[in-house]
């Protein structure tokens, strides 16, 4: 049985009762997205409030948490309840096609359900976590494009794969990318995932690469910059 928290350095994550458990998707969305000047921040399906959890520790921001499946609400409630930034982190447990927040957010981020045409999964509480049939990319970027503040960033975590395919959605919202992590799992491997922040301004994509692995549990020195904040044996 695998274990039922996963322990960072200054907060604990418990994800027995959520579909998704804590994994490296989360962790680097919630330690590279730029947060610099943000009063607001939203994260779209927090599940276990991992990256809700990594913003408040680096920020003085309010963050809103939202996530639509009880169970994963119920558990980021509980997680959050016992961090330190409790007093200025909401769980909202609902729809993001439905949620109509009353002010813009300086910063939104989401780790959003991937396997899009793959094979389904039968648990429902998994497939929602994990399959984007009843939440699209179209759905997450207009509903950005309408919370978003005017100078704010949108940073998700997305498969290599569909990069284009978002940009060009995130450009009908009139979003444009302005920074790109390429995320190599280790060394002579393709990037599988891509870090995309979008702003409404037009400007020139910075496009980096992030190597995780030199080999089978050796990081790379970049990746462990990115994480020694949170990871305990970073």
């Amino acid at each position: 049985m695998s274990n039922p928290f996963f322990q960072f350095k200054k907060f604990t994550v418990w994800h027995d009762k959520c579909a998704m458990k804590v994994g490296t998707d989360g962790v680097l969305l919630g330690a590279w997205t730029n947060i610099d000047r943000a009063d607001r921040i939203l994260d779209v399906g927090t599940g276990t409030g991992l990256v809700a959890l990594m913003l408040a520790q680096r920020s003085d921001a309010f963050i809103v948490a939202l996530e639509i499946d009880p169970n994963a609400a119920k558990q980021a409630t509980e997680n959050i309840e016992q961090s330190p930034w409790k007093d200025r982190m909401q769980v909202i447990e609902g729809d993001f096609k439905e949620y109509k927040p009353s002010v813009h957010f300086d910063v939104i981020v989401s780790n959003p359900p991937y396997f899009t045409d793959s094979l389904k999964c039968p648990d429902s509480q998994r497939k929602t976590a994990r399959h984007n049939d009843n939440f699209t990319y179209i759905d997450l970027l207009k509903g950005v494009s309408e919370m978003l503040s005017e100078n704010g960033r949108f940073t998700v975590i997305i498969p290599s794969d569909i990069v284009n395919k978002v940009k060009e959605t995130a450009n009908n919202f009139s979003l444009y990318p302005s920074q790109q992590l390429n995320i190599i799992t280790t060394p002579g491997q393709a990037p599988k995932r891509n870090l995309l922040t979008f702003t409404f301004e037009r400007q020139e994509c910075q496009t980096e690469e992030l190597l995780i692995e030199l080999s089978r549990h050796k990081y790379s020195n970049e990746y462990i910059k990115l994480t020694k904040d949170y990871y305990l044996n970073m």
